[in-house]
């Protein structure tokens, strides 16, 4: 499901540019979804709920999420996120979008 021309994908995948044009769109939501120990390494600033895809807490949270929202949703590099997009589709949210690449591709198109 990484390749967002299939029609049954879930979620788009955006670029860094991308990425970072839609979370200034109303009713934006941007998940970081990576362990707290890769938070502490850095984030995208002024936009952050964490919420790690590996921990057991993740389901629970999900349930309190709105899901007439916008969510951008990141990881290292991409993959966990792109689980956690389709986990987010199988609850019925609609408006998912993948930072392809993950935080590494964010602090490449950032230097």
């Amino acid at each position: 499901m990484f390749n967002n021309s299939k029609k049954d994908t879930v979620y788009v995948n955006l670029s860094a540019e991308e990425f970072k044009a839609k979370m200034s769109e109303p009713d934006t939501v941007v998940l970081d979804v990576r362990t707290a120990q890769e938070v502490d390494t850095g984030y995208i600033p002024n936009a952050r709920v964490e919420m790690d895809y590996k921990s057991g807490e993740f389901a629970e949270k999900v349930k309190n999420l709105d899901t007439s929202k916008t969510y951008l949703i990141y990881c290292r590099s991409g993959v966990r996120s792109a689980y956690a997009c389709e986990y987010l589709a199988a609850h019925g949210f609609t408006k998912l979008y993948n930072l392809r690449g993950g935080i590494l591709e964010w602090n490449s198109a950032q230097n």
